[in-house]
């Protein structure tokens, strides 16, 4: 049996978060986290078309597996914030580069002044 071949679980994250959602109180939860919840995903997805594992990505990044698993599972919590140095050596790892955006934060319209 080969236990170095990447074969990850089917896990369809939309459809759980869609149904989650139905739920008040969790969709008020996630509102609130939802930054957290958006760089967690970025970290996922990227590992995920990389076709590695976390030990791969530790491997690189030249840490243990743990913290590689540790940095995944806490990315999308207040419990845990990577320094920027962290999130660059995992991107380099999963052949990606890190990428910082700001956006403006939509103001709503004002109602004109009669002059």
């Amino acid at each position: 049996m080969d236990h170095d071949r990447y074969n990850p679980v089917p896990f369809d994250v939309e459809a759980i978060r869609k149904r989650w959602m139905k739920d008040p109180v969790f969709a008020e939860a996630f509102v609130a986290l939802e930054d957290e919840y958006v760089a967690l995903e970025e970290l996922l997805r990227a590992r995920q078309r990389a076709g590695m594992t976390q030990a791969d990505v530790a491997e690189r990044m030249g840490v243990a597996q743990s913290s590689v698993g540790r940095l995944e599972s806490t990315a999308g919590s207040r419990k845990h914030a990577p320094s920027l140095t962290t999130l660059r050596k995992y991107a380099a790892a999963v052949g990606c580069e890190l990428r910082i955006t700001l956006t403006p934060i939509a103001k709503p319209k004002r109602e004109p002044t009669a002059a």
